[in-house]
């Protein structure tokens, strides 16, 4: 079983709102639908019932799956999937509390305590993947074949079945499961409470990470300035930490990926992908192909714009000196997505709005709260919670837009049951991008004035240069932190030249990098959280500027083949999926259309000038 993680990136229904604020009044979560209080006796009886379940479980099968006849075995994957919701359901509560205040010694004692707890309890459950996949290729097909078996989860066991020549002994699973909460969990704790507990200087004014990176899309260039200056000075100060983390959990995946015989460090993530490794490379080829077409011709223009020879690291994102300076209150940042959701299908935005009416989002910045942002699904019986760190920024509606795509995503799917519910990660940014794209589309279509048309243009594809350009450089960069590290303990001093060195190739030759640039890796939470996460943002993008362009070319049916994709969840592969839409990722053209649409953009913006 794999035990439901902390969240990669809260507060309860008794606690107080965020208030009224310039923004406006800011949603909160109420977590009741999961648990009435972190005193609700409900607790307590689940996590009891969680340890009595996975004893009776491996009392069950253990040593007799093979054995089990087609009705036996659909009992026995839906009395595990029953187990996988109810440790999903804990927690998803405990690591949401943590993940609204990381700095809480409670809720943390809370989340070390379950998420230990849980694991001794899943411990009894290691033998099921061992097991199920020593079941011979014949006895296989028919448990899947037959009528009364399990024949809908075949997709689950067909990836399952993908680890058979990495697995390892009994023993040794049950010792890599019982050992994670001290290993990699114990190490991502570390690095969120660090970052969360980081304070910035900015002209005297004392700043969280969230604010402070908030200050890099500041118009006063001076601001930018300090802010960028301050993460530096910050990064710097708490260097040697950062490294030993990243040296760390390389060298733990490195160790286990041995014992594995894994070919790469990136296998074990294609494989959870269920994406095929040349896929992924022909998608990272196609984009370091395109620097030139992309970042660098769009990097130089912003310079032009900017009347600067080069760009600085905080000009990056700086907004255009065209663009008016306005903040976006909460109650427009809702009205905008819901209405572009409703322009694409009602339903969208029906699907949408109870995020909004029920308590299913943080969006204020708080202290302790974690920085950035995601969609959590917790567990198919209950629904998502989006968290935000809300400030007003058009980017930051963009972000929600984002984020609801993924909670949309997550509802649809979710009648798939807890098992196949799940989206590989290739394709878990489908529907996140795409409503970004709809949003985008809505706001252009609305805007007549060329000053404003061209600053959202612009906003656009610095968000896909971020989206595409940018994770496929941090990805080429965990490639080569992973290497590097293959080959001996890196010193501060040798991850930072790894970073400069994809940082200079990405953003071309109109940068120049100020002293402190080289820390910035440090605070990327999915080099921790998630090794090699991040190409399925480019991924995403890519596959949905390629469905976007099937939409406007008036494919028939889209929309009810889009809610199809979405609801399919885990259970198809993005061959299958892609196929009513006439895509095909494996084909390296597919990716080079996609990039395309970046170019299209670029070249509006070149026109404008």
């Amino acid at each position: 079983m794999t035990l439901p993680a902390p969240l990669p990136l809260t507060r309860d229904h008794d606690a107080a709102r965020s208030g009224e604020t310039p923004l406006g009044d800011l949603p909160e979560w109420d977590l009741t639908d999961l648990y009435a209080s972190p005193q609700d006796p409900k607790l307590a009886e689940d996590l009891a019932a969680l340890e009595i379940a996975c004893a009776d479980f491996a009392r069950i099968y253990e040593t007799r799956l093979a054995d089990l006849t087609p009705a036996r075995m659909l009992e026995c994957v839906e009395a595990y999937q029953d187990i996988d919701t109810l440790a999903g359901r804990l927690m998803s509560y405990v690591g949401l509390r943590y993940y609204q205040n990381t700095t809480d010694g409670a809720r943390a004692k809370m989340l070390g305590d379950y998420q230990e707890k849980i694991t001794n309890y899943t411990t009894n459950l290691v033998f099921f993947s061992l097991e199920f996949n020593r079941i011979p290729d014949e006895v296989y097909q028919h448990l899947f074949t037959a009528p009364d078996g399990p024949a809908r989860y075949k997709p689950v066991f067909d990836r399952m079945r993908a680890m058979r020549p990495y697995q390892l002994s009994d023993e040794l699973e049950k010792f890599l499961h019982d050992n994670s909460v001290v290993g990699a969990a114990a190490w991502n704790r570390l690095f969120d409470e660090t970052t969360a507990g980081l304070s910035f200087d900015v002209g005297g004014q004392e700043m969280g990470l969230e604010a402070t990176l908030n200050l890099l899309t500041d118009h006063d260039r001076t601001r930018r300035e300090q802010g960028a200056k301050a993460l530096a000075k910050v990064f710097q100060g708490n260097i040697k930490l950062f490294s030993r983390i990243h040296n760390t959990l390389a060298k733990e995946k490195a160790i286990e990926d041995g014992w594995r015989k894994m070919p790469t460090p990136q296998t074990g993530r294609h494989l959870s992908n269920d994406v095929e490794p040349e896929v992924v490379q022909a998608l990272r080829d196609a984009v370091v192909a395109a620097y030139p077409r992309l970042s660098h011709r769009y990097y130089a223009l912003k310079a032009r714009w900017l009347g600067l020879d080069k760009l600085q690291v905080w000009d990056r994102n700086a907004p255009l000196p065209t663009e008016t300076p306005r903040t976006i209150p909460w109650p427009e940042a809702q009205a905008t997505v819901l209405d572009a959701y409703a322009g694409f299908s009602p339903e969208l935005a029906d699907l949408a709005r109870p995020f909004f009416d029920k308590g299913w989002i943080d969006a204020g910045v708080k202290p302790g709260k974690a920085p950035g942002a995601f969609a959590h699904p917790t567990v198919t019986t209950v629904h998502p919670y989006v968290l935000l760190n809300y400030l007003g920024k058009p980017r930051d509606v963009m972000t929600l837009a984002h984020e609801l795509g993924h909670g949309v995503h997550q509802r649809l799917a979710a009648a798939q049951g807890e098992l196949l519910a799940s989206t590989p990660l290739t394709l878990a940014e489908t529907a996140s991008v795409f409503g970004e794209m709809l949003t985008f589309r809505a706001l252009l279509a609305r805007t007549t004035d060329p000053a404003q048309r061209k600053a959202l243009l612009a906003g656009k594809v610095e968000d896909m240069i971020n989206t595409v350009v940018r994770q496929i450089a941090f990805y080429d960069f965990e490639c080569k932190l992973h290497a590097a590290r293959a080959q001996g303990e890196l010193t501060p001093e040798d991850i930072n030249a790894i970073w400069m060195s994809v940082q200079a190739e990405s953003l071309g030759p109109v940068f120049e990098f100020m002293p402190g640039y080289e820390t910035f890796w440090s605070y990327v939470p999915h080099f921790v959280h998630s090794p090699f996460y991040v190409y399925a943002y480019a991924f995403g993008d890519g596959l949905v500027n390629a469905l976007y362009a099937a939409y406007e070319e008036g494919l028939p049916d889209f929309q009810s083949k889009y809610f199809e994709l979405l609801r399919a969840g885990g259970s198809k592969h993005h061959k299958e999926l892609l196929a009513p839409f006439d895509l095909d990722a494996s084909d390296p053209a597919f990716w080079d259309k996609g990039l395309s649409m970046i170019e299209g953009f670029i070249a509006e913006l070149e026109a404008l000038e």
